[in-house]
């Protein structure tokens, strides 16, 4: 849906996702069908399924206590929004296509995590754990998935951010073109670029991540490329948080 962003609630509020557009303007309330909000902390748009159909996919990947055995990314066609959906409300919400549970179990234990990212071609996950003062891993499961079973992940490796922080990473986007990624943490934000004699996204993993700022964030935890490509946007958790919009820069070449 051009013009229009989605957002989600941390845990405490139900499966519900927010419809907004660039005003703040509130584009619809939808409850997920057949979804649970346990401690969803990521979402992404991508491909799915039905060709020509864009998804959303939102991450019940948060925990805090290392303590879950497995996961779940949550797969719904974006629905197509009406002028009758503006009026929709949490006690009144509209109610999306049944939502498909892809469950996940890391291979190495059990990790908190509040990035998920979706490449935009292939539909491939990754969820990437958040971890202070050490270095975040980075975890694929490869599309198509099987939603019977839990799919075991298969660990990539880990990412070095340049950060006191260490990899205490809140969010996650790949660009539309599948060649970059960004990140964003309590601070600022980091972006990863694959080089373009590379073909294999995964060589992503091993390039220098280059850190920017976001803008003034109360607790930023959110992240993700404008359709186009050529910004990003990002905001908070918190009461009316603004939405920020980083142009990026090109080269005359691009």
């Amino acid at each position: 849906m051009p013009g229009v962003y989605w957002t989600h609630n941390d845990s405490g509020d139900g499966p519900f996702i927010y419809a907004f557009d660039a005003t703040g303007e509130s584009r619809g309330v939808f409850r997920v069908s057949g979804a649970q909000a346990r401690d969803w902390e990521d979402m992404s748009i991508g491909p799915g399924p039905r060709r020509g159909q864009s998804y959303l996919y939102i991450g019940d990947i948060g925990d805090n206590n290392a303590a879950r055995a497995e996961i779940v990314v949550y797969r719904v066609a974006e629905p197509k929004l009406t002028a009758a959906d503006n009026a929709s409300t949490k006690k009144q919400p509209r109610t999306t296509a049944a939502a498909e549970a892809i469950r996940l179990r890391f291979p190495d234990g059990k990790h908190d995590a509040e990035t998920l990212l979706v490449h935009p071609v292939t539909g491939n996950l990754y969820i990437v754990t958040k971890v202070m003062l050490r270095n975040p891993v980075v975890y694929e499961a490869a599309a198509p998935f099987n939603t019977a079973n839990v799919i075991t992940m298969t660990k990539i490796g880990e990412i070095r951010v340049p950060s006191l922080l260490g990899g205490a990473l809140t969010g996650g986007s790949v660009s539309p073109d599948g060649r970059r990624v960004a990140f964003c943490d309590y601070l600022q934000a980091y972006e990863l670029t694959l080089p373009a004699s590379r073909k294999n996204f995964n060589d992503i993993w091993k390039e220098k991540m280059i850190s920017f700022p976001l803008g003034q964030r109360e607790q930023g935890e959110s992240i993700a490329y404008r359709a186009d490509g050529n910004a990003l946007l990002a905001t908070s958790e918190g009461k009316s948080p603004p939405l920020l919009q980083v142009e990026r820069l090109r080269s005359k070449s691009q």
